[in-house]
């Protein structure tokens, strides 16, 4: 388990990018480099949220990110992308990275297999919110899954649901039916990720709920390699999920979190108009934002 206390009464000092000197692809938070046989990914302190990446990152936010999603593939009993954290080799002809370099990217990085990305983001919903109560009270369901009249928000659901949803490259993703995903990949791969994806949200939610957290909804990716699917990117983290103090939850309105709904919720007050560049954040949400992903860690990670 990592000590994060130890720089918690430090000003806000957010490492938003990473300059290696190899082929590197740039997502809305990892930088991933190619090694040839292998992928390095760091994790930055870079946020988004509505599809921008915001101009105030969030310090330590990539190092919780990297130590949650090690912690969970330590113990989902899936098949996963990951090789190690030790530092890679350097490429040949490439030149060495300096002491400087490797101590910025300490706690940030994984060593990991190449894969096939499945071009459908993977997301289980146990409790209805976001984009999912939204639709419900249009429709009543949810990517074409009919739920029980009368919900709340955030009510928690009969048993979890698989919504896919279309990975964009910019904008935003698009929830579709599970019945979009099959036509697009096939019947049985489509199923196939359908239940490793409600299996990892089984998993995580039953430990999580132990260590007083509610997982409330997730997205995960998948990719082939070597013929079998395997998770990749992250896991379970507050980057790709609902965290939600379970001695606080209260069906019927908006609950506290762990993630970056806190975020998000000062954004729609800032009056910004999401078509314009954002904001920066104040001193306080940064602080605050990188507390509970904290929070998060220490929470899930202390009876392990």
């Amino acid at each position: 388990m990592i000590d994060f206390r130890q720089t918690s009464h430090m000003p806000s000092t957010a490492f938003c990018d990473s300059q290696l000197p190899w082929p590197k692809r740039q997502g809305k938070v990892r930088d991933v480099y190619d090694l040839g046989q292998e992928l390095l990914i760091v994790s930055t302190d870079r946020i988004s949220a509505f599809d921008w990446i915001l101009p105030s990152g969030i310090p330590d936010k990539g190092r919780v990110l990297t130590a949650l999603s090690l912690f969970w593939f330590e113990r989902l009993d899936v098949s996963h992308h990951l090789l190690g954290v030790d530092w890679p080799e350097v490429p040949a002809g490439q030149p060495p990275i300096s002491p400087e370099q490797q101590a910025d990217l300490q706690g940030r990085t994984m060593r990991t297999r190449k894969a096939s990305v499945v071009p459908f983001e993977c997301v289980v919903r146990g409790y209805l919110e976001g984009s999912g109560w939204k639709e419900y009270q249009e429709t009543g369901s949810v990517c074409g899954i009919a739920l029980p009249p009368g919900l709340k928000q955030c009510d928690r659901l009969p048993e979890p649901i698989f919504t896919p949803a279309t990975k964009a490259e910019s904008g935003h993703d698009e929830n579709v039916s599970f019945e979009t995903m099959a036509n697009a990949i096939g019947l049985e791969t489509a199923t196939r990720l359908r239940d490793l994806t409600l299996l990892v949200f089984q998993r995580g939610s039953q430990w999580a709920e132990a260590c007083g957290i509610i997982i409330a909804d997730t997205k995960l990716e998948w990719g082939w390699c070597d013929g079998q699917l395997i998770l990749i990117d992250e896991v379970l983290t507050p980057d790709s999920s609902r965290f939600w103090p379970s001695d606080r939850y209260q069906p019927g309105k908006s609950q506290p979190s762990f993630d970056k709904q806190y975020v998000r919720e000062w954004l729609m007050a800032s009056g910004w108009d999401r078509n314009s560049p954002p904001p920066r954040l104040p001193e306080e949400v940064i602080q605050q934002t990188r507390q509970r992903y904290v929070d998060a860690y220490e929470l899930l990670t202390a009876q392990a």
